[in-house]
């Protein structure tokens, strides 16, 4: 989760030292940086008996405007202070004072740590962004790879935890590339073990991205990878834990609730001596969801409520989380505990808050159990609740009404669904013997009418036949223009020729291959049922989520989650235990 927490705070953070007045101090402005920095260098992180020595070298370093040195005395303040608010002033100090510098890699190295802050201490990841991004501007033209990729590492970061999971995943792969080729060179052993760090913590935010895309084999792939590179070492006790955290989630989710159990109690006490209340959190709330699948009732509600802890302590929280909430409200709404009921939902509401601001792309996307509607609503009734009788009449009244509505409307939908699912099967199975090739309109040359030349049309017509053979249509951003060029012809011919032999424009063509061709996959093979929407999307060459199922209704005549929500009914009917149980969503 963060790239070496000693290294990336006290090499990015700090800022401007505050003197403490009264004590003798043996060292002055007079003495080298080296032996002034000798005095405290050993301080541990936040020991604030270092900073009248931290104040004596950032004294020197703007006396003799040593720009270098002074950005060093900036990273020991903030590493040093004990109050993340000083650390944040101190980092704008540093931005500050730096910019003056005029060089781009001290300048960038500011920006970076002042990032940092915003996204270690804070958990303010747009800030963070905007930082990293200033960093990222100025390095742009330095020669320090280091650098570089550090930057690139938390700008995914970033991106990651606003739900840019393909976009993250890029940057990861580029930084695990990197990293991994200096920690195998034969270079310093202190470069070599802080390139290991940041080769490991890449893999670790990619096992993340991989696992929210629904790519679980790729990501448990990565899980053997990490464990593996740690089988012999020593002095990677943070990342192991990160890896452990990952496997346990893995075990939770292949149903293996004991071994989720034991890997997630291994990873608890590396994160948590690091403050790391973001995983933490994630922890306990898998530890209770493993108990309750377990039927450990007593260990349920208890973890998690550590997790309302943490999100009252620090007030953050992410939305792989909300779920916590949701459990707690049903939990005390079966119980009948109304106080506790209003509480947790009153919570809810705050953790939709903070997800809203902080996470705008992924809050669209994840399902709500209870809406801010309904939450709202539940939460005036709980505060009104002596003001029963009739008014309660009504509402119990208007909730059956309205539950029986919806009940009506859920069935004609589901019988709808069905309908158009076994008139999709048909057809489907009406053309398994030319799978992918969905309303082709045969043609011949003597039915020519495009004024082309019998040979090249001839021509076009045997190349694009080859092309559907090989599934060429699902590279990603293919054009006309391209095909055109590939068949060695223009886009007036190409284009003509895909209007009458297939009685469509280029376009249609090309999305009717490309959504018969991921339907076919999602029918014939169960493993593409366990992909998310944006992950089939990406399997047939459709660049965006949404295009894809709107593409797909428009084909189909239903939304993919529905088609494969169907298949998967079908598979389990069928008894077919190979069948994927995790569920996508549209």
């Amino acid at each position: 989760m963060k790239l070496y927490i000693q290294l990336i705070i006290s090499m990015f953070l700090l800022s401007a030292g505050i003197f403490i007045h009264g004590q003798n101090l043996k060292i002055t402005d007079a003495n080298t940086f080296f032996e002034i920095r000798k005095y405290y260098e050993d301080f541990p992180e936040n020991d604030k008996r270092a900073l009248p020595y931290v104040n004596i070298y950032l004294k020197k370093a703007k006396k003799e405007v040593d720009y270098e040195e002074m950005l060093q005395g900036y990273r020991d303040a903030v590493f040093f202070s004990e109050d993340k608010t000083l650390k944040l002033k101190y980092s704008d100090s540093c931005v500050s004072n730096i910019l003056k510098s005029k060089n781009n890699k001290l300048i960038s190295e500011a920006y970076l740590g002042k990032g940092i802050i915003y996204y270690f201490f804070y958990k303010q990841y747009q800030p963070a962004l905007n930082e990293y991004l200033k960093a990222y501007e100025y390095s742009k033209n330095i020669d320090d790879d280091f650098l570089r990729y550090r930057i690139i590492y938390h700008l995914g970061v970033v991106k990651s935890y606003l739900g840019y999971y393909d976009d993250a995943l890029k940057l990861f792969k580029e930084c695990s590339k990197h990293f991994e080729k200096l920690a195998r060179s034969n270079i310093h052993p202190n470069l070599k073990f802080n390139n290991k760090k940041g080769y490991l913590n890449s893999l670790h935010q990619q096992i993340i991205c991989y696992g929210e895309l629904g790519n679980y084999s790729k990501s448990d792939s990565l899980i053997h990878v990490g464990l593996s590179a740690l089988k012999s070492s020593q002095e990677y006790d943070l990342e192991k834990a990160y890896f452990l955290k990952c496997l346990g989630i893995s075990n939770f989710r292949k149903k293996e609730y004991q071994k989720a159990i034991q890997n997630l109690n291994f990873a608890l006490p590396e994160l948590k001596k690091i403050n790391d209340f973001t995983w933490t959190s994630v922890i306990y709330y898998y530890l209770g969801k493993s108990a309750e699948k377990m039927n450990k009732k007593d260990l349920v509600v208890p973890y998690f409520i550590k997790v309302d802890s943490i999100f009252q302590k620090e007030k953050f929280i992410i939305p792989e989380l909300r779920g916590n909430y949701e459990s707690l409200i049903n939990y005390y709404h079966t119980i009948k505990n109304p106080e506790k009921e209003l509480y947790y939902t009153k919570q809810l509401l705050n953790a939709d808050n903070i997800i809203n601001k902080d996470y705008q792309y992924l809050s669209n996307k994840i399902h709500k159990e209870y809406d801010t509607k309904s939450l709202l609503e539940r939460q005036k009734q709980l505060e009104n609740n002596n003001s029963l009788g009739l008014i309660f009449l009504i509402i119990a009244a208007f909730l059956i009404l309205l539950l029986i509505i919806i009940i009506i409307h859920r069935k004609r939908n589901e019988k709808e669904i069905l309908r158009k699912y076994i008139e999709l099967e048909k057809r489907i199975i009406d053309h398994k013997e030319s799978a992918e090739k969905i309303a082709v309109t045969s043609y011949s040359v003597k039915e020519n009418r495009t004024g082309i030349p019998d040979a090249v049309l001839n021509d076009i017509l045997e190349k694009l036949n080859s092309f559907e053979k090989r599934k060429d249509f699902i590279k990603k951003g293919l054009t006309q223009q391209e095909l055109a060029k590939n068949f060695s012809t223009n886009t007036t011919y190409l284009s003509q020729v895909i209007n009458e032999s297939k009685g469509k424009n280029f376009n249609a063509y090309l999305n009717e291959l490309r959504i018969g061709y991921i339907t076919q996959k999602l029918y014939h093979n169960p493993k593409f049922l366990d992909y998310t929407v944006e992950g089939l999307s990406q399997k047939c060459g459709i660049s965006s989520r949404k295009n894809f199922s709107d593409l797909f209704q428009e084909i189909n005549g239903m939304r993919p989650t529905d088609f494969i929500k169907q298949r998967k009914k079908e598979f389990e009917e069928k008894g077919n235990t190979s069948t994927p149980v995790a569920s996508s969503k549209s």
